[in-house]
């Protein structure tokens, strides 16, 4: 198969994640940029990428990239791509992107320009002025930064955030890629507790459980690629059943609660879903009440921030709660993701160490605190 380059956009903060996310699928990057990961790989990869990829955002092919500062420089690059190449004579092929940092600034204009260059290389290809756009549909995505624009086929469709195990969630749910993130960052280890008090829709548990058991994220949804004629079905199937050949029936102790009953209910549901309702059974319970008797593990919890759930005297109450109920956890290591900038005061403690990521448009900290290591897990087999 011919290689080309693969682009992965990922929330700020997650490209490292990300990043060894594809080294893990056996390929090499190209280069980590602020909010996207590159590199190459076939038609197979692009099938792996969409399975296996948590904390990245989709899995986009790039086309062509050129420099524009007009309208007639981006019209006439675009229409000297062969767009034959990639889409056939009854492809639908919506355009969508954005411009910053850059002369061209309308992304609507943009928009409607890459559309109409599409169309006229096309119709060299195929002798036609009109197209239907009756058959698969192939998403073209275009980015234009500092005047450098970038034209992508969007493989994925949906968000790879949408697992497919929430298809209702709580008033403010965390979205998967960072519920990945957090656990890769915790190096929790499967043979101890992982505990999550205020788990709401039970996004935290489910990708820990997933994670430790190696589910491919990707493995229960649909993909817009699946209708590309460049894919036949046969390597989709083979693709899946790669997949459910490495997962691992570990057991697993993961402690999630939530004080809302409704909430908890929705969580059991989405475990279910996701093929881990075995390890994720949430409880109803008070995160300011949180104990455990176990002596080591790890908390990775994403409280409210007060600028989407409540106010921040509240939140402020909540923190200190919190505080007093993890200081008894004395050999647990905690990670717990907030943009509230009074957390370390209100929690009352400062953290070992604080990682930055954006949560939407919201600038947050992952503050981690380090337990002590727990002895080395015994394996009775090895």
């Amino acid at each position: 198969m011919d290689k080309f380059e693969i682009i992965i956009p990922t929330i700020f903060g997650l490209e490292a994640f990300c990043s060894r996310e594809v080294r893990s699928l056996g390929y090499e990057t190209t280069s980590v940029e602020d909010g996207r990961v590159t590199f190459m790989g076939d038609w197979e990869a692009v099938c792996r990428a969409n399975l296996w990829i948590r904390t990245g955002e989709r899995v986009l092919i790039k086309i062509a990239e050129f420099n524009a500062v007009t309208f007639d420089e981006l019209f006439e690059a675009t229409k000297a791509v062969s767009w034959a190449d990639w889409l056939p004579e009854d492809a639908a092929f919506p355009v969508t992107g954005f411009c910053l940092k850059s002369q061209l600034a309308s992304m609507r204009d943009c928009q409607a320009i890459i559309k109409k260059a599409v169309v006229d290389s096309l119709a060299q290809k195929y002798s036609k002025k009109y197209f239907e756009e009756s058959g698969a549909t192939y998403q073209l995505r275009f980015s234009v930064m500092k005047d450098r624009v970038t034209l992508m086929l969007d493989t994925t469709g949906d968000g790879l955030h949408k697992r497919g195990y929430r298809a209702h969630s709580n008033a403010a749910p965390l979205k998967e890629t960072i519920a990945a993130a957090l656990v890769y960052l915790s190096h929790w280890k499967y043979e101890y507790p992982l505990a999550d008090p205020m788990c709401g829709s039970g996004t935290i548990p489910i990708e820990a459980a997933m994670i430790k058991r190696n589910i491919a994220p990707g493995l229960t949804r649909s993909f817009l690629s699946e209708s590309f004629y460049q894919l036949d079905k046969v390597i989709w199937d083979k693709m899946r059943e790669e997949a459910r050949s490495t997962e691992k029936q570990v057991p697993l102790t993961i402690l999630s609660s939530d004080i809302d009953p409704d909430t908890v209910e929705l969580a059991k549901h989405n475990a279910e879903i996701a093929g881990v309702g075995d390890a994720v059974r949430p409880v109803v319970g008070d995160a300011a009440d949180f104990s455990t008797e176990l002596m080591y593990g790890t908390v990775i919890c994403n409280p409210p921030y007060g600028e989407r759930l409540g106010d921040a005297q509240m939140c402020g109450q909540l923190y200190t709660a919190m505080g007093k109920a993890f200081s008894r956890l004395d050999k647990w290591s905690c990670y717990i993701l907030t943009s509230n900038e009074d957390f370390e005061k209100r929690f009352g403690k400062k953290a070992d160490k604080k990682r930055k990521l954006y949560n939407g448009m919201l600038k947050c900290n992952i503050y981690q605190y380090f337990g002590e290591r727990p002895p080395r897990p015994h394996h009775p087999d090895k």
